[in-house]
């Protein structure tokens, strides 16, 4: 699906989505601060925002979505606040079982799940093998991640087929790196957005970012709608993607 500018009316030219969008959830806390609500009503109301963008995406025809929704440092939160976040990950992992044939989202997920309780574990599982067969938008869901961890985790696979004499180090190509990644088979991010008024990466997509355009807004995540996507979009479409040649 093509969008078409709401700014530039002069514009007739159709806006084009991109193939792969990531984002960066952030300022939950921040929002509910300002309304002088608990960390987890934030985190509860960026949830339903996070739900709200996943069905947009597929109406719209993006192929890939990634979020980012728990980091590796997000552990050194509050016990109060990891666990309201746990809890709202595993409620949503079960509706989306229950209304998976309705919704024919396609998920996956990108980080180190052992940490996690056996239950959302097995759901993460239930989910992925179940939405196989779907082949609409395809939500990769950032969940334990950190892009160092990633990268860590595969040069040490690496290293471990060179030591057991499977590979040998000038086998190593950049497709092969990637296929070591949590994102095998994902295409790299065209866009990356972050709200929130934040302008850093976080860890986030870093190997896979080496060539995506970036798109901050001081909008906060619970915040964060089709419009506010939309916008992001028609920037995107007024850059020029040149991947270190000249046009």
């Amino acid at each position: 699906m093509k969008l078409f500018s709401k700014k530039h009316k002069k514009q007739t030219a159709p806006m084009v989505v991109p193939t792969h969008i990531a984002i960066i959830m952030d300022g939950n806390g921040r929002w509910a601060k300002k309304r002088g609500l608990p960390r987890t009503a934030g985190h509860k109301v960026g949830a339903e925002a996070f739900r709200t963008i996943a069905n947009y995406a597929k109406s719209i025809g993006l192929k890939y979505l990634t979020v980012y929704a728990f980091s590796t440092e997000n552990w050194k939160r509050s016990e109060e606040e990891v666990n309201a976040i746990m809890d709202l990950l595993e409620t949503y992992l079960r509706e989306l079982i229950r209304d998976m044939d309705k919704n024919r989202v396609r998920f996956c997920f990108f980080g180190d799940l052992t940490r996690l309780s056996p239950e959302l574990q097995a759901e993460a599982a239930e989910t992925m093998e179940r939405s196989k067969q779907y082949d609409g938008v395809q939500v990769n869901f950032c969940l334990n991640y950190g892009s160092r961890a990633e990268i860590l985790r595969a040069a040490q696979s690496f290293a471990a087929k060179c030591a057991a004499g499977e590979a040998k180090p000038e086998d190593l190509t950049e497709e092969g790196f990637s296929d070591l990644l949590w994102s095998a088979g994902v295409p790299d991010p065209d866009l990356i957005i972050r709200p929130s008024g934040e302008i850093r990466i976080s860890n986030f997509l870093l190997w896979q970012s080496a060539y995506s355009e970036y798109y901050f807004t001081d909008t906060l995540w619970p915040d964060f709608g089709p419009r506010q996507l939309d916008e992001a979009i028609e920037a995107y479409n007024h850059r020029s993607r040149r991947f270190g040649g000249v046009k």
